[in-house]
């Protein structure tokens, strides 16, 4: 069942730990999935702790390549664009695609996470162990040290590969021994979760949309769920006047509310509540080098590269590294210690770019999705797309709705600003060019 080889340890049942658990076992080895909380199954989720994922064409790309993406996606709701909320007024809607027709597609974090675990457990050879803590790990030898509810227990592994997100126990471990640098940098905004709950059994608002209430200095968004919910998110700033904190009554958080998004209140009956008890969530990029050691531990998803959320591409982006590494496998014929710094090479200059396509998106969406310039140069983008099919596509749909190496999009969206700068400079000339000769003529 698994070609006689030794178990793999895969640290985190996360999204990236048990989609990697599926790709491993399809090669043949056997996983030992450690995690350190109890079974997200049976357990009681953390409150205000669920923010939707916007699942698109690199997350989709994955789970297709393990026959998983039609059973995610019954739990997903399609969203094909942007639902502008202003203080005053009616919303407006920004379709993401020139078309019209494509989506980007909420789900649950615990939806898809339960879904994956469930795949994954299921696969032959692959065995779970949660309530295991990971304290210690040697990097030169794959010994594993757990605390568990029976006592400390220890293991070894021929590769240990973290998946277990922003915090990572393994990248802590290495940082340990010293054979890796990080860098930790923290926005000074942070998040809260609230709840727009169905009206009559329905939808409160458009549910194929994600919405958005963009303040200037922070913003909100919504994204539908199955249960005809709304998942809310409040990105605010951590200090000042305008922080979490200052609003320290129920009293003043309806008034802030109904100062600064009006058509909430209605619609969220337990808003007070929720703000005043679901916790405020960091926000922040990790960055590390290595990735990997000795070709025998590495780090992969959040746990090598976590991004800020506003370009929906964080598991999208984890997904993209269990795919990548699967590739590389292939192409080193399985030998671990080629693989892992194959896979760093072809990884890190990518996962740099969406870390900073996320943070440009953020100041996007906050600041400028409720501009007249902002709206003006989308119709414009879309109308290009159309005159120019698959010669010039906007950077978001090259992001959400292709699988092109984002550092890729990058150069290819710097080159089409150009060409267009340069024509319409062309134009300018050349309408210039005209006018001067038909003054001429009426001097003439």
């Amino acid at each position: 069942m698994t070609s006689g080889r030794v178990e793999i340890a895969v640290v985190g049942a996360g999204l990236a730990g048990c989609l990697l658990a599926c790709f491993l076992a399809r090669r043949g080895y056997p996983v030992a999935l450690y995690e350190r909380r109890p079974d997200p199954r049976t357990s009681t989720a953390e409150r205000g702790r669920s923010i939707n994922l916007a699942l698109s064409a690199r997350g989709l790309d994955a789970l297709r390549r393990i026959g998983l993406d039609e059973q995610v996606m019954g739990d997903a709701l399609p969203m094909r664009g942007r639902m502008i909320h202003p203080v005053a007024g009616e919303p407006r809607f920004q379709s993401y695609s020139a078309d019209g027709d494509r989506a980007i597609n909420s789900i649950s974090r615990s939806a898809l996470n339960n879904a994956l675990l469930t795949a994954a457990a299921a696969r032959p050879g692959v065995r779970v162990a949660f309530d295991h803590r990971l304290v210690g790990l040697d990097p030169a030898t794959g010994e594993m040290a757990f605390e568990t509810p029976q006592g400390k227990l220890t293991a070894t592994a021929p590769v240990v590969l973290g998946a277990d997100g922003a915090g990572s126990a393994v990248r802590g471990q290495l940082l340990g021994y010293g054979v890796l640098d990080e860098s930790l940098d923290f926005l000074d905004y942070g998040y809260k979760e609230l709840t727009i709950p169905p009206v009559g059994g329905e939808f409160a608002l458009d549910p194929a949309a994600l919405h958005i209430w963009p303040r200037g200095t922070s913003m909100m968004i919504a994204l539908p769920n199955p249960d005809r919910s709304f998942t809310c998110t409040l990105f605010w700033p951590t200090h000042g006047t305008a922080a979490f904190a200052s609003l320290g009554s129920p009293a003043a958080v309806e008034r802030h509310f109904a100062t600064h998004y009006p058509d909430l209140l209605a619609l969220a009956p337990n808003l007070v509540d929720n703000y005043r008890h679901n916790p405020v969530g960091v926000l922040g990029t990790v960055r590390c080098h290595p990735w990997q050691v000795n070709g025998r531990v590495a780090l992969l998803g959040d746990a090598a590269h976590a991004i800020v959320p506003f370009y929906g591409q964080g598991a999208n982006c984890a997904f993209e590294d269990v795919v990548e590494l699967d590739r590389c496998l292939d192409e080193c014929g399985d030998r671990w210690a080629s693989a892992l710094p194959l896979f760093q090479r072809r990884r890190q200059a990518n996962v740099e770019a969406i870390a900073r396509m996320a943070l440009a998106n953020f100041v996007e969406m906050r600041d400028k999705v409720a501009s007249p310039v902002f709206q003006a140069r989308r119709r414009i983008e879309h109308a290009l797309e159309r005159t120019l099919p698959g010669r010039y596509v906007s950077q978001y749909e090259l992001v959400s709705f292709s699988t092109t190496p984002y550092a890729e999009v990058r150069r290819r969206v710097r080159r089409q600003y150009a060409a267009v700068g340069a024509a319409a400079v062309g134009a300018a000339a050349l309408l210039a060019g005209v006018g001067a000769l038909l003054a001429r003529g009426r001097r003439g």
